[in-house]
């Protein structure tokens, strides 16, 4: 996946914003290390400096890591794959905002977090969950399929019961987990047409600039409000704790 990070620092921060709750959840403190797992272009791990813990950024997009080195040059961030992490005892907590979601080794993402924390080290994340997107996602394969054959998805939204299994079989006892609708405001006329570009834009890949248009008239009656476009995004928040 390839981040145009200009769009996305422009058009989208209500990622990392509406991630602030999820800091607040994580509750950090100084004197704390901390993995900011899939920290994009750097604000929250920002945020989570602020307390006093020292934070290391990791992501596996060139272009993020690269923004987020410019952002916060005081900061530590490394490029790589979540699957592949090599820490060990390492960190009094892990931290996860709208990132694991595109993570589609789950297991091996959750066994890397598992060995990267400290026994008693608390996992404390967000991301999309089970119908994340839905009606999105359905007007987008409404529309390419009668172009071509679908491409396989590139997103990974699971359901409660289904991530918890995963923690829980690698070691991290979950305390609190809950999937929950959040309607995602999107910023002015051509919000939707952004978000598009900035998240699924694969899927256009080789077909006419009409196919997007098209997603997004049949969008506009279901998410198009007086108050501008809204994403149906659904949430799947949990803290867990290594034993």
């Amino acid at each position: 996946m390839s981040w145009d990070t200009e769009l996305y620092e422009a058009r989208h921060n209500f990622v990392w914003k509406m991630g602030e709750g999820v800091v607040e959840l994580l509750a950090p403190r100084a004197g704390e290390r901390i993995l900011d797992l899939g920290c994009g272009p750097g604000q929250l791990t920002q945020k989570i400096s602020e307390s006093g813990a020292e934070v290391v950024g990791v992501d596996s997009s060139p272009s993020m890591i690269g923004q987020a080195r410019q952002n916060f040059p005081k900061l530590r961030f490394i490029l790589q794959d979540a699957a592949s992490m090599t820490f060990e005892n390492e960190f009094d907590a892990v931290f996860s905002n709208a990132a694991l979601h595109w993570m589609l080794d789950p297991v091996a993402v959750v066994s890397a977090v598992s060995k990267a924390l400290k026994p008693g080290g608390r996992f404390v994340a967000e991301m999309g969950g089970k119908g994340n997107i839905q009606t999105i996602v359905s007007a987008i394969h409404e529309v390419v399929k009668k172009y071509h054959p679908l491409p396989p998805s590139r997103q990974y939204y699971p359901s409660v019961s289904e991530y918890t299994s995963i923690l829980e079989s690698h070691g991290l006892e979950v305390r609190t987990a809950q999937l929950f609708d959040r309607p995602t405001p999107l910023e002015g006329d051509a919000g939707m047409e952004n978000w598009l570009k900035q998240f699924k834009l694969y899927y256009f890949e080789g077909l006419p600039p009409t196919a997007l248009q098209e997603v997004i008239s049949l969008l506009r009656p279901k998410l198009h409000k007086p108050s501008g476009w809204l994403a149906d995004y659904r949430r799947l928040r949990f803290i867990a704790v290594k034993l």
